[in-house]
C-alpha cells in the first residue's frame, strides 16, 4: 500500500468521524439565557397613567369640563370607565382626534394600552 492512499484513507475517515455525532446537542438552539433581561412590570394608573391624562387631558376633561369635552378624566374611576373611548381617540388620525393640541406619543399610546390589557390596575 502506497503512503498518499494511506494518508488519504486516514484524512478521509478523520473527517467521518468528526462530522458525525452520536448526539444531537449540537444541533439543538441554545435557548437564549437572559430572553428578557428588563421584564415589563404591569402598569398603573397612579404610578404610569395618571400622568399622562393630567399632562394631556385635563384642561378640558378637568373636575368642571371644558371646551365641550363631554366628561372628566380626573380620578381614576373615570379614566378606567371611558378608556375604550380614550384609546379609540388617541388613535385616531381626523376628525375627534385627541388631544386637540398635539398627539400622544407613540410610547404613551402603547403604555395606556397596555395598562387596560394588564387589567386596569390602579396601583
Amino acid at each position: 500500500m502506497n503512503f498518499k492512499t494511506l494518508f488519504y484513507g486516514l484524512a478521509i475517515a478523520l473527517f467521518a468521524f468528526n462530522c458525525s455525532s452520536s448526539g444531537d446537542d449540537d444541533m439543538t438552539a441554545q435557548p437564549d439565557p437572559d430572553p428578557d433581561p428588563t421584564p415589563t412590570e404591569k402598569v398603573t394608573y397612579n404610578a404610569d397613567i395618571k400622568s399622562i391624562i393630567t399632562s394631556n387631558c385635563t384642561s378640558c376633561h378637568g373636575s368642571t369640563p371644558s371646551n365641550n369635552a363631554p366628561m372628566s378624566l380626573t380620578t381614576y374611576a373615570q379614566v378606567s370607565s371611558y378608556i375604550n373611548s380614550i384609546l379609540d381617540r388617541i388613535n385616531r388620525t381626523g376628525a375627534g382626534k385627541m388631544p386637540v393640541n398635539g398627539t400622544l406619543s407613540t410610547t404613551q399610546k402603547n403604555l395606556i394600552q397596555k395598562w387596560k390589557d394588564d387589567g386596569l390596575l390602579e396601583n
